[in-house]
């Protein structure tokens, strides 16, 4: 294992080029929709792996996942067999959903107010000015494009990407830290079941929300 666990891109710590897959205790394939057009719930794929390519030029890097459909889990053993039904993601005909990503951008979040300040200070002298580069929760948000495959469809997904950090583990480990966020309509996947309801709407919700965290840990 090479000495150097992380190295400077752009003002961020980042981690060294090379493979890393996702750590599983470290982890969360985490989804959101509504039930009723009211309430929120959450749900999960307890089953998945990712490997990770971090390139040199880490806006070359890229990621391959996969997850377990019958993973998956809500909180009520009854909602979770009908997801797995052949009425949502059909376990027993695709018993997987695929990630492939295909580019990655970064994505500036600054807000207009900080960049006027900065201008202010700059044309006036004005105590504060700093010349070091930005908090790593102020430069590390990327956007990953890619393809999702669920029960054979395949779509264009975007993720927003929030790098959370790289460094060495306690156990020698180079690891890093991300959490992301999609959304998508179910229908896209051929996921079209539903009930109308008498007062309007829908009982499941057409829109989920992808929500992801974990770390990767660099292949020996």
């Amino acid at each position: 294992m090479t000495d150097v666990a992380t190295r400077t891109w752009d003002g961020m710590t980042i981690p060294i080029a090379g493979t890393y897959r996702l750590d599983q205790a470290h982890k969360r394939i985490g989804f959101l929709s509504r039930h009723m057009m009211v309430s929120p719930v959450r749900g999960e794929f307890a089953e998945a792996s990712a490997e990770v390519f971090v390139a040199e030029d880490p806006l070359h890097s890229g990621v391959t996942a996969t997850i377990a459909a019958a993973s998956i889990s809500t909180g009520s053993a009854d909602r979770d067999t009908h997801l797995k039904s052949a009425d949502f993601l059909d376990v027993e005909r695709y018993p997987t959903l695929e990630y492939r990503s295909t580019g990655i951008n970064w994505q500036s979040n600054e807000d207009p107010i900080f960049y006027w300040a900065r201008l202010r200070n700059h044309r006036f002298g004005g105590r504060g000015r700093s010349h070091n580069p930005p908090p790593q929760s102020e430069a590390s948000r990327f956007v990953l494009t890619g393809e999702l495959t669920v029960k054979g469809i395949t779509r264009a997904v975007d993720l927003q990407v929030n790098f959370g950090g790289a460094r060495r583990d306690p156990y020698g480990q180079n690891i890093f830290g991300f959490s992301a966020t999609a959304e998508i309509n179910r229908e896209d996947y051929g996921l079209l079941w539903n009930v109308a309801l008498e007062s309007g709407g829908v009982l499941v919700g057409k829109t989920v929300q992808i929500e992801i965290a974990g770390e990767a840990i660099h292949a020996a």
